[in-house]
């Protein structure tokens, strides 16, 4: 019998073959996942495991767009990190330091360029 959580895994796993993790291009990968059904225009939440013994990870990253006011809020959340392991904390510090700064820098340009 397979159970939802099987089922989603096993979709997980066909649709990352679609994606390169090491540059990823949101537009692209919003994409494939609306072409699969699985994205609304409110909300991008991707997961991927890093099955590697030495380097275990199995993180979620959930974009979510909120209407407030006049305009809208981005809200990220990247989440998975076992704070017991001493390497993921570390990652997590570093990522939420590019998450801050680079990223949102750059989103903040293209959406000043639009």
């Amino acid at each position: 019998m397979v159970t939802t959580g099987e089922r989603e895994d096993r979709l997980f796993a066909a649709l990352a073959d679609h994606f390169d993790m090491r540059r990823p291009s949101l537009s692209e990968h919003l994409k494939v996942l609306r072409e699969a059904g699985l994205v609304a225009e409110e909300m991008l939440s991707v997961r991927w495991l890093d099955p590697d013994p030495a380097n275990f990870a199995y993180w979620t990253l959930t974009w979510t767009l909120e209407h407030e006011g006049r305009g809208t809020r981005l809200f990220l959340v990247h989440e998975g990190f076992d704070p017991d392991d001493p390497a993921q904390m570390m990652a997590r510090k570093i990522m939420d330091g590019g998450w801050r700064s680079h990223v949102m820098r750059a989103l903040e340009q293209v959406l000043t360029d639009l």
